[in-house]
């Protein structure tokens, strides 16, 4: 297959990034993994971009011991561990506004000692009420952290002015429909929905987002994108790591909670939902919320035959050995979780009847690699017979989300040579060698969002009851402790369960090494 690589013209139609306004950023989790790696480069990176106002504050809560000083020295470290080499005087512009509060998310002299500190931080750096609790704690935390703001008066719910005042959670929201459900009203007797903002990190990326320019931005894609042309679509989520430092967290959670319920189905809803009246964040929202309840109702027998789910053994890894999931730090050595899922659905509507969306998500797989390929139908007939051409591939696009993030499309077209020389070729566009460098991390587009006010990249309250209600049935069938996952050796690229559930339909998986 031959790249033809795109050039970009001159002009810009429209590039527009707006500032964010005066705000004081609460952290709790202050001292967890994500906050480390992803949170206070993203910050920083939106101050070296021009896009964080002057008058803001971050504040870092956590159980662990640190004073001022001594985590401004650590937010330090552990920029410069994410981004290399930083201005030293831009950083230090940055930690100069970082503090630190120790306490237990159980008391509330903990809730106390953060009012105070806002009160006094509020007023120092001029941050005009604008105010974001980042929860970069685990879930089960959330309901306890949102309690502990209402009772030191700092949570405002659905009171004028209040609108600026958020509240960011992580995912997972909830376990299962009655979770979430609970989790949702003890969230909602503090804040209002127009104050949550429920982080998805893959909707921040921006082969992600370009998933509506690129559709409802050009007229070429569109009047194609049906079941008229459509032959089917494949979402994959690849990863080639394990469950890390996460064993605990995992081994509670799986592949279907994990990712799924999320990243998976929040990438299906926005490759096929309806075009919204405007880029308006409910409009946008309504869309993938009518999506979602376009998605076939599962029953038992629909799970059997259109959910497979693995778990990985030993195997390599880029030629290392590496252990089972069983033998992970803090899993079950008799677990039944899944690292592995692979799904089949379908969406009842005029637009998808009876094109079939693919899903497959796993650890300890062959290549770490996230696309989103749209299969077409093939040409009804072939006019190269007798040149011993009787079937022609398909034409795919493809969206590919990590490790690089770009577009391509297959066609065929005619080689030199011979009067009837046929190959596929493919154009493709890569940001990083068209735009130079690496697209801003999803933390950054989100976190701007949030201070902005902007809900249009976050999971709503209605998006989280649906998806949760279309994944019950297989939450209840897979909690059979004496039903096992099937087994498939790290460093593979799939397995012979899952690669069934796609060759019953006469297609095939992509390769991992094609993405």
């Amino acid at each position: 297959m031959s790249d033809i690589c795109p050039t970009v013209l001159p002009q810009e139609i429209a590039c527009a990034e707006v500032n964010a306004p005066p705000c004081g950023i609460v952290v709790f989790g202050a001292s967890g993994d994500l906050v480390r790696r992803k949170l206070l480069s993203s910050v920083f990176e939106l101050l070296r971009r021009g896009l964080l106002n002057e008058n803001f504050y971050l504040v870092g809560c956590s159980r662990s011991s640190f004073s001022d000083e001594q985590y401004r020295t650590d937010v330090g470290d552990c920029i410069r561990e994410s981004l290399g080499d930083v201005p030293s005087d831009l950083l230090r512009r940055f930690t100069d506004k970082v503090y630190y509060i120790v306490g237990d998310y159980e008391q509330e002299s903990f809730y106390k000692s953060i009012a105070a500190k806002i009160s006094q931080l509020d007023g120092e750096h001029n941050v005009e009420g604008g105010r974001i609790f980042y929860l970069a704690v685990p879930p089960l935390l959330y309901g306890t952290i949102v309690e502990g703001l209402d009772k030191a008066g700092l949570s405002c719910p659905g009171k004028p002015g209040c609108e600026r005042i958020r509240v960011v959670v992580e995912k997972p929201f909830g376990r299962d429909l009655k979770s979430a459900d609970d989790l949702n009203q003890t969230i909602h007797r503090h804040f209002g929905e127009r104050q949550i903002y429920r982080i998805d990190h893959y909707l921040g990326k921006e082969t992600v987002q370009n998933i509506l320019m690129f559709r409802f931005a050009n007229t070429i894609f569109e009047p194609v994108w049906n079941r008229n042309f459509i032959d089917h679509v494949q979402i994959t989520i690849a990863e080639s790591v394990g469950v890390e430092h996460r064993g605990g967290y995992y081994d509670n959670a799986g592949a279907l909670r994990d990712m799924f319920q999320n990243h998976m189905l929040g990438m299906l809803a926005l490759v096929a939902m309806e075009p919204p009246p405007s880029f308006e964040a409910d409009h946008v929202r309504d869309e993938k919320v009518k999506l979602l309840r376009c998605i076939r109702p599962l029953t038992s027998q629909g799970v059997n035959s259109d959910f497979v789910r693995g778990q990985y053994t030993a195997g390599r890894i880029d030629g290392q050995k590496v252990c089972g999931y069983r033998h992970e730090p803090k899993v079950d050595a008799v677990s039944t979780t899944e690292t592995y899922v692979a799904a089949r659905l379908f969406v009842d509507n005029w637009r998808w009847q009876d094109v079939p969306f693919y899903l497959r998500t796993g650890k300890r797989l062959a290549r770490k690699d996230t696309e989103i390929a749209i299969t077409f139908k093939k040409i009804p007939h072939s006019m190269f017979v007798s040149a011993g051409l009787p079937d022609l591939p398909a034409n795919t696009l493809v969206m590919h989300i990590q490790p690089e993030e770009g577009i391509s499309l297959s066609f065929q077209a005619k080689r030199p040579g011979s009067k009837v020389c046929i190959g596929t070729l493919r154009m493709k566009f890569s940001y990083a060698e068209v735009f130079g460098g690496e697209p801003p991390d999803a933390y950054q587009r989100l976190l701007l969002d949030c201070m902005l006010g902007d809900q249009t990249l976050f999971t709503r309250q209605d998006d989280v009851k649906i998806s949760w209600s279309l994944l019950e049935p297989v939450l209840k069938m897979w909690e059979d402790k004496s039903s096992m996952p099937y087994e498939y050796r790290a460093g593979s690229e799939s397995f012979l369960q899952a690669d069934r559930l796609i060759e019953s339909d006469g297609r095939k998986w992509r390769p991992l090494s094609e993405i």
